[in-house]
């Protein structure tokens, strides 16, 4: 079940993705004739926290856009509605787990990348970070788009790190 802390990012995610149409070149009414209905798996397991905003907003721009997500991309951020990435807890958990099911690149929030200090070298091996400050951030390192005409240029303010 999602508790409504989840909810309300669900609910960022999708007015930032409408406030944001026309940067993404979609029709200011591109949501007016669809019903939009989020599942995330494991219902008896609870679910709650701020941490999955950014994911669910490159979801639905993934939908709404026809871009694919990349598949080796594990993300975690909170999300506002002017676009900003916020940090969360429990990066040392996500990476982890990331890695585990066999991720190579993270997106994270920018205010997060002193919490790599918590994770033992060994298995920072092999992981590349984005470290981000805005959605537009995201999006440009999470989708794969066919048309480098297409693509959404990231700013200035991100920071990448890669562990050899």
């Amino acid at each position: 079940s999602l508790g409504d802390v989840m909810k309300e990012s669900a609910q960022t995610a999708f007015s930032l993705l409408r406030s944001r149409s026309h940067e993404y070149g979609f029709l200011d009414d591109f949501y007016k004739d669809v019903d939009i209905h989020l599942h995330i798996p494991a219902g008896a397991t609870p679910k709650d926290g701020p941490s999955a905003g950014i994911t669910l907003f490159t979801a639905l721009y993934s939908i709404f856009s026809g871009f694919k997500i990349r598949n080796n991309v594990a993300m975690t951020g909170e999300i506002t509605l002017r676009g900003l990435v916020l940090p969360i807890g429990g990066l040392k958990e996500k990476v982890l787990a990331a890695k585990r099911a066999g991720i190579t690149k993270i997106i994270a929030p920018a205010k997060n990348q002193k919490d790599l200090e918590e994770i033992p070298k060994k298995h920072l091996k092999g992981l590349e970070f984005f470290f981000v400050k805005d959605i537009k951030d995201v999006i440009s390192f999470a989708i794969n788009f066919r048309n480098a005409d297409l693509s959404i240029q990231p700013s200035t303010t991100y920071k990448q790190m890669v562990f050899n």
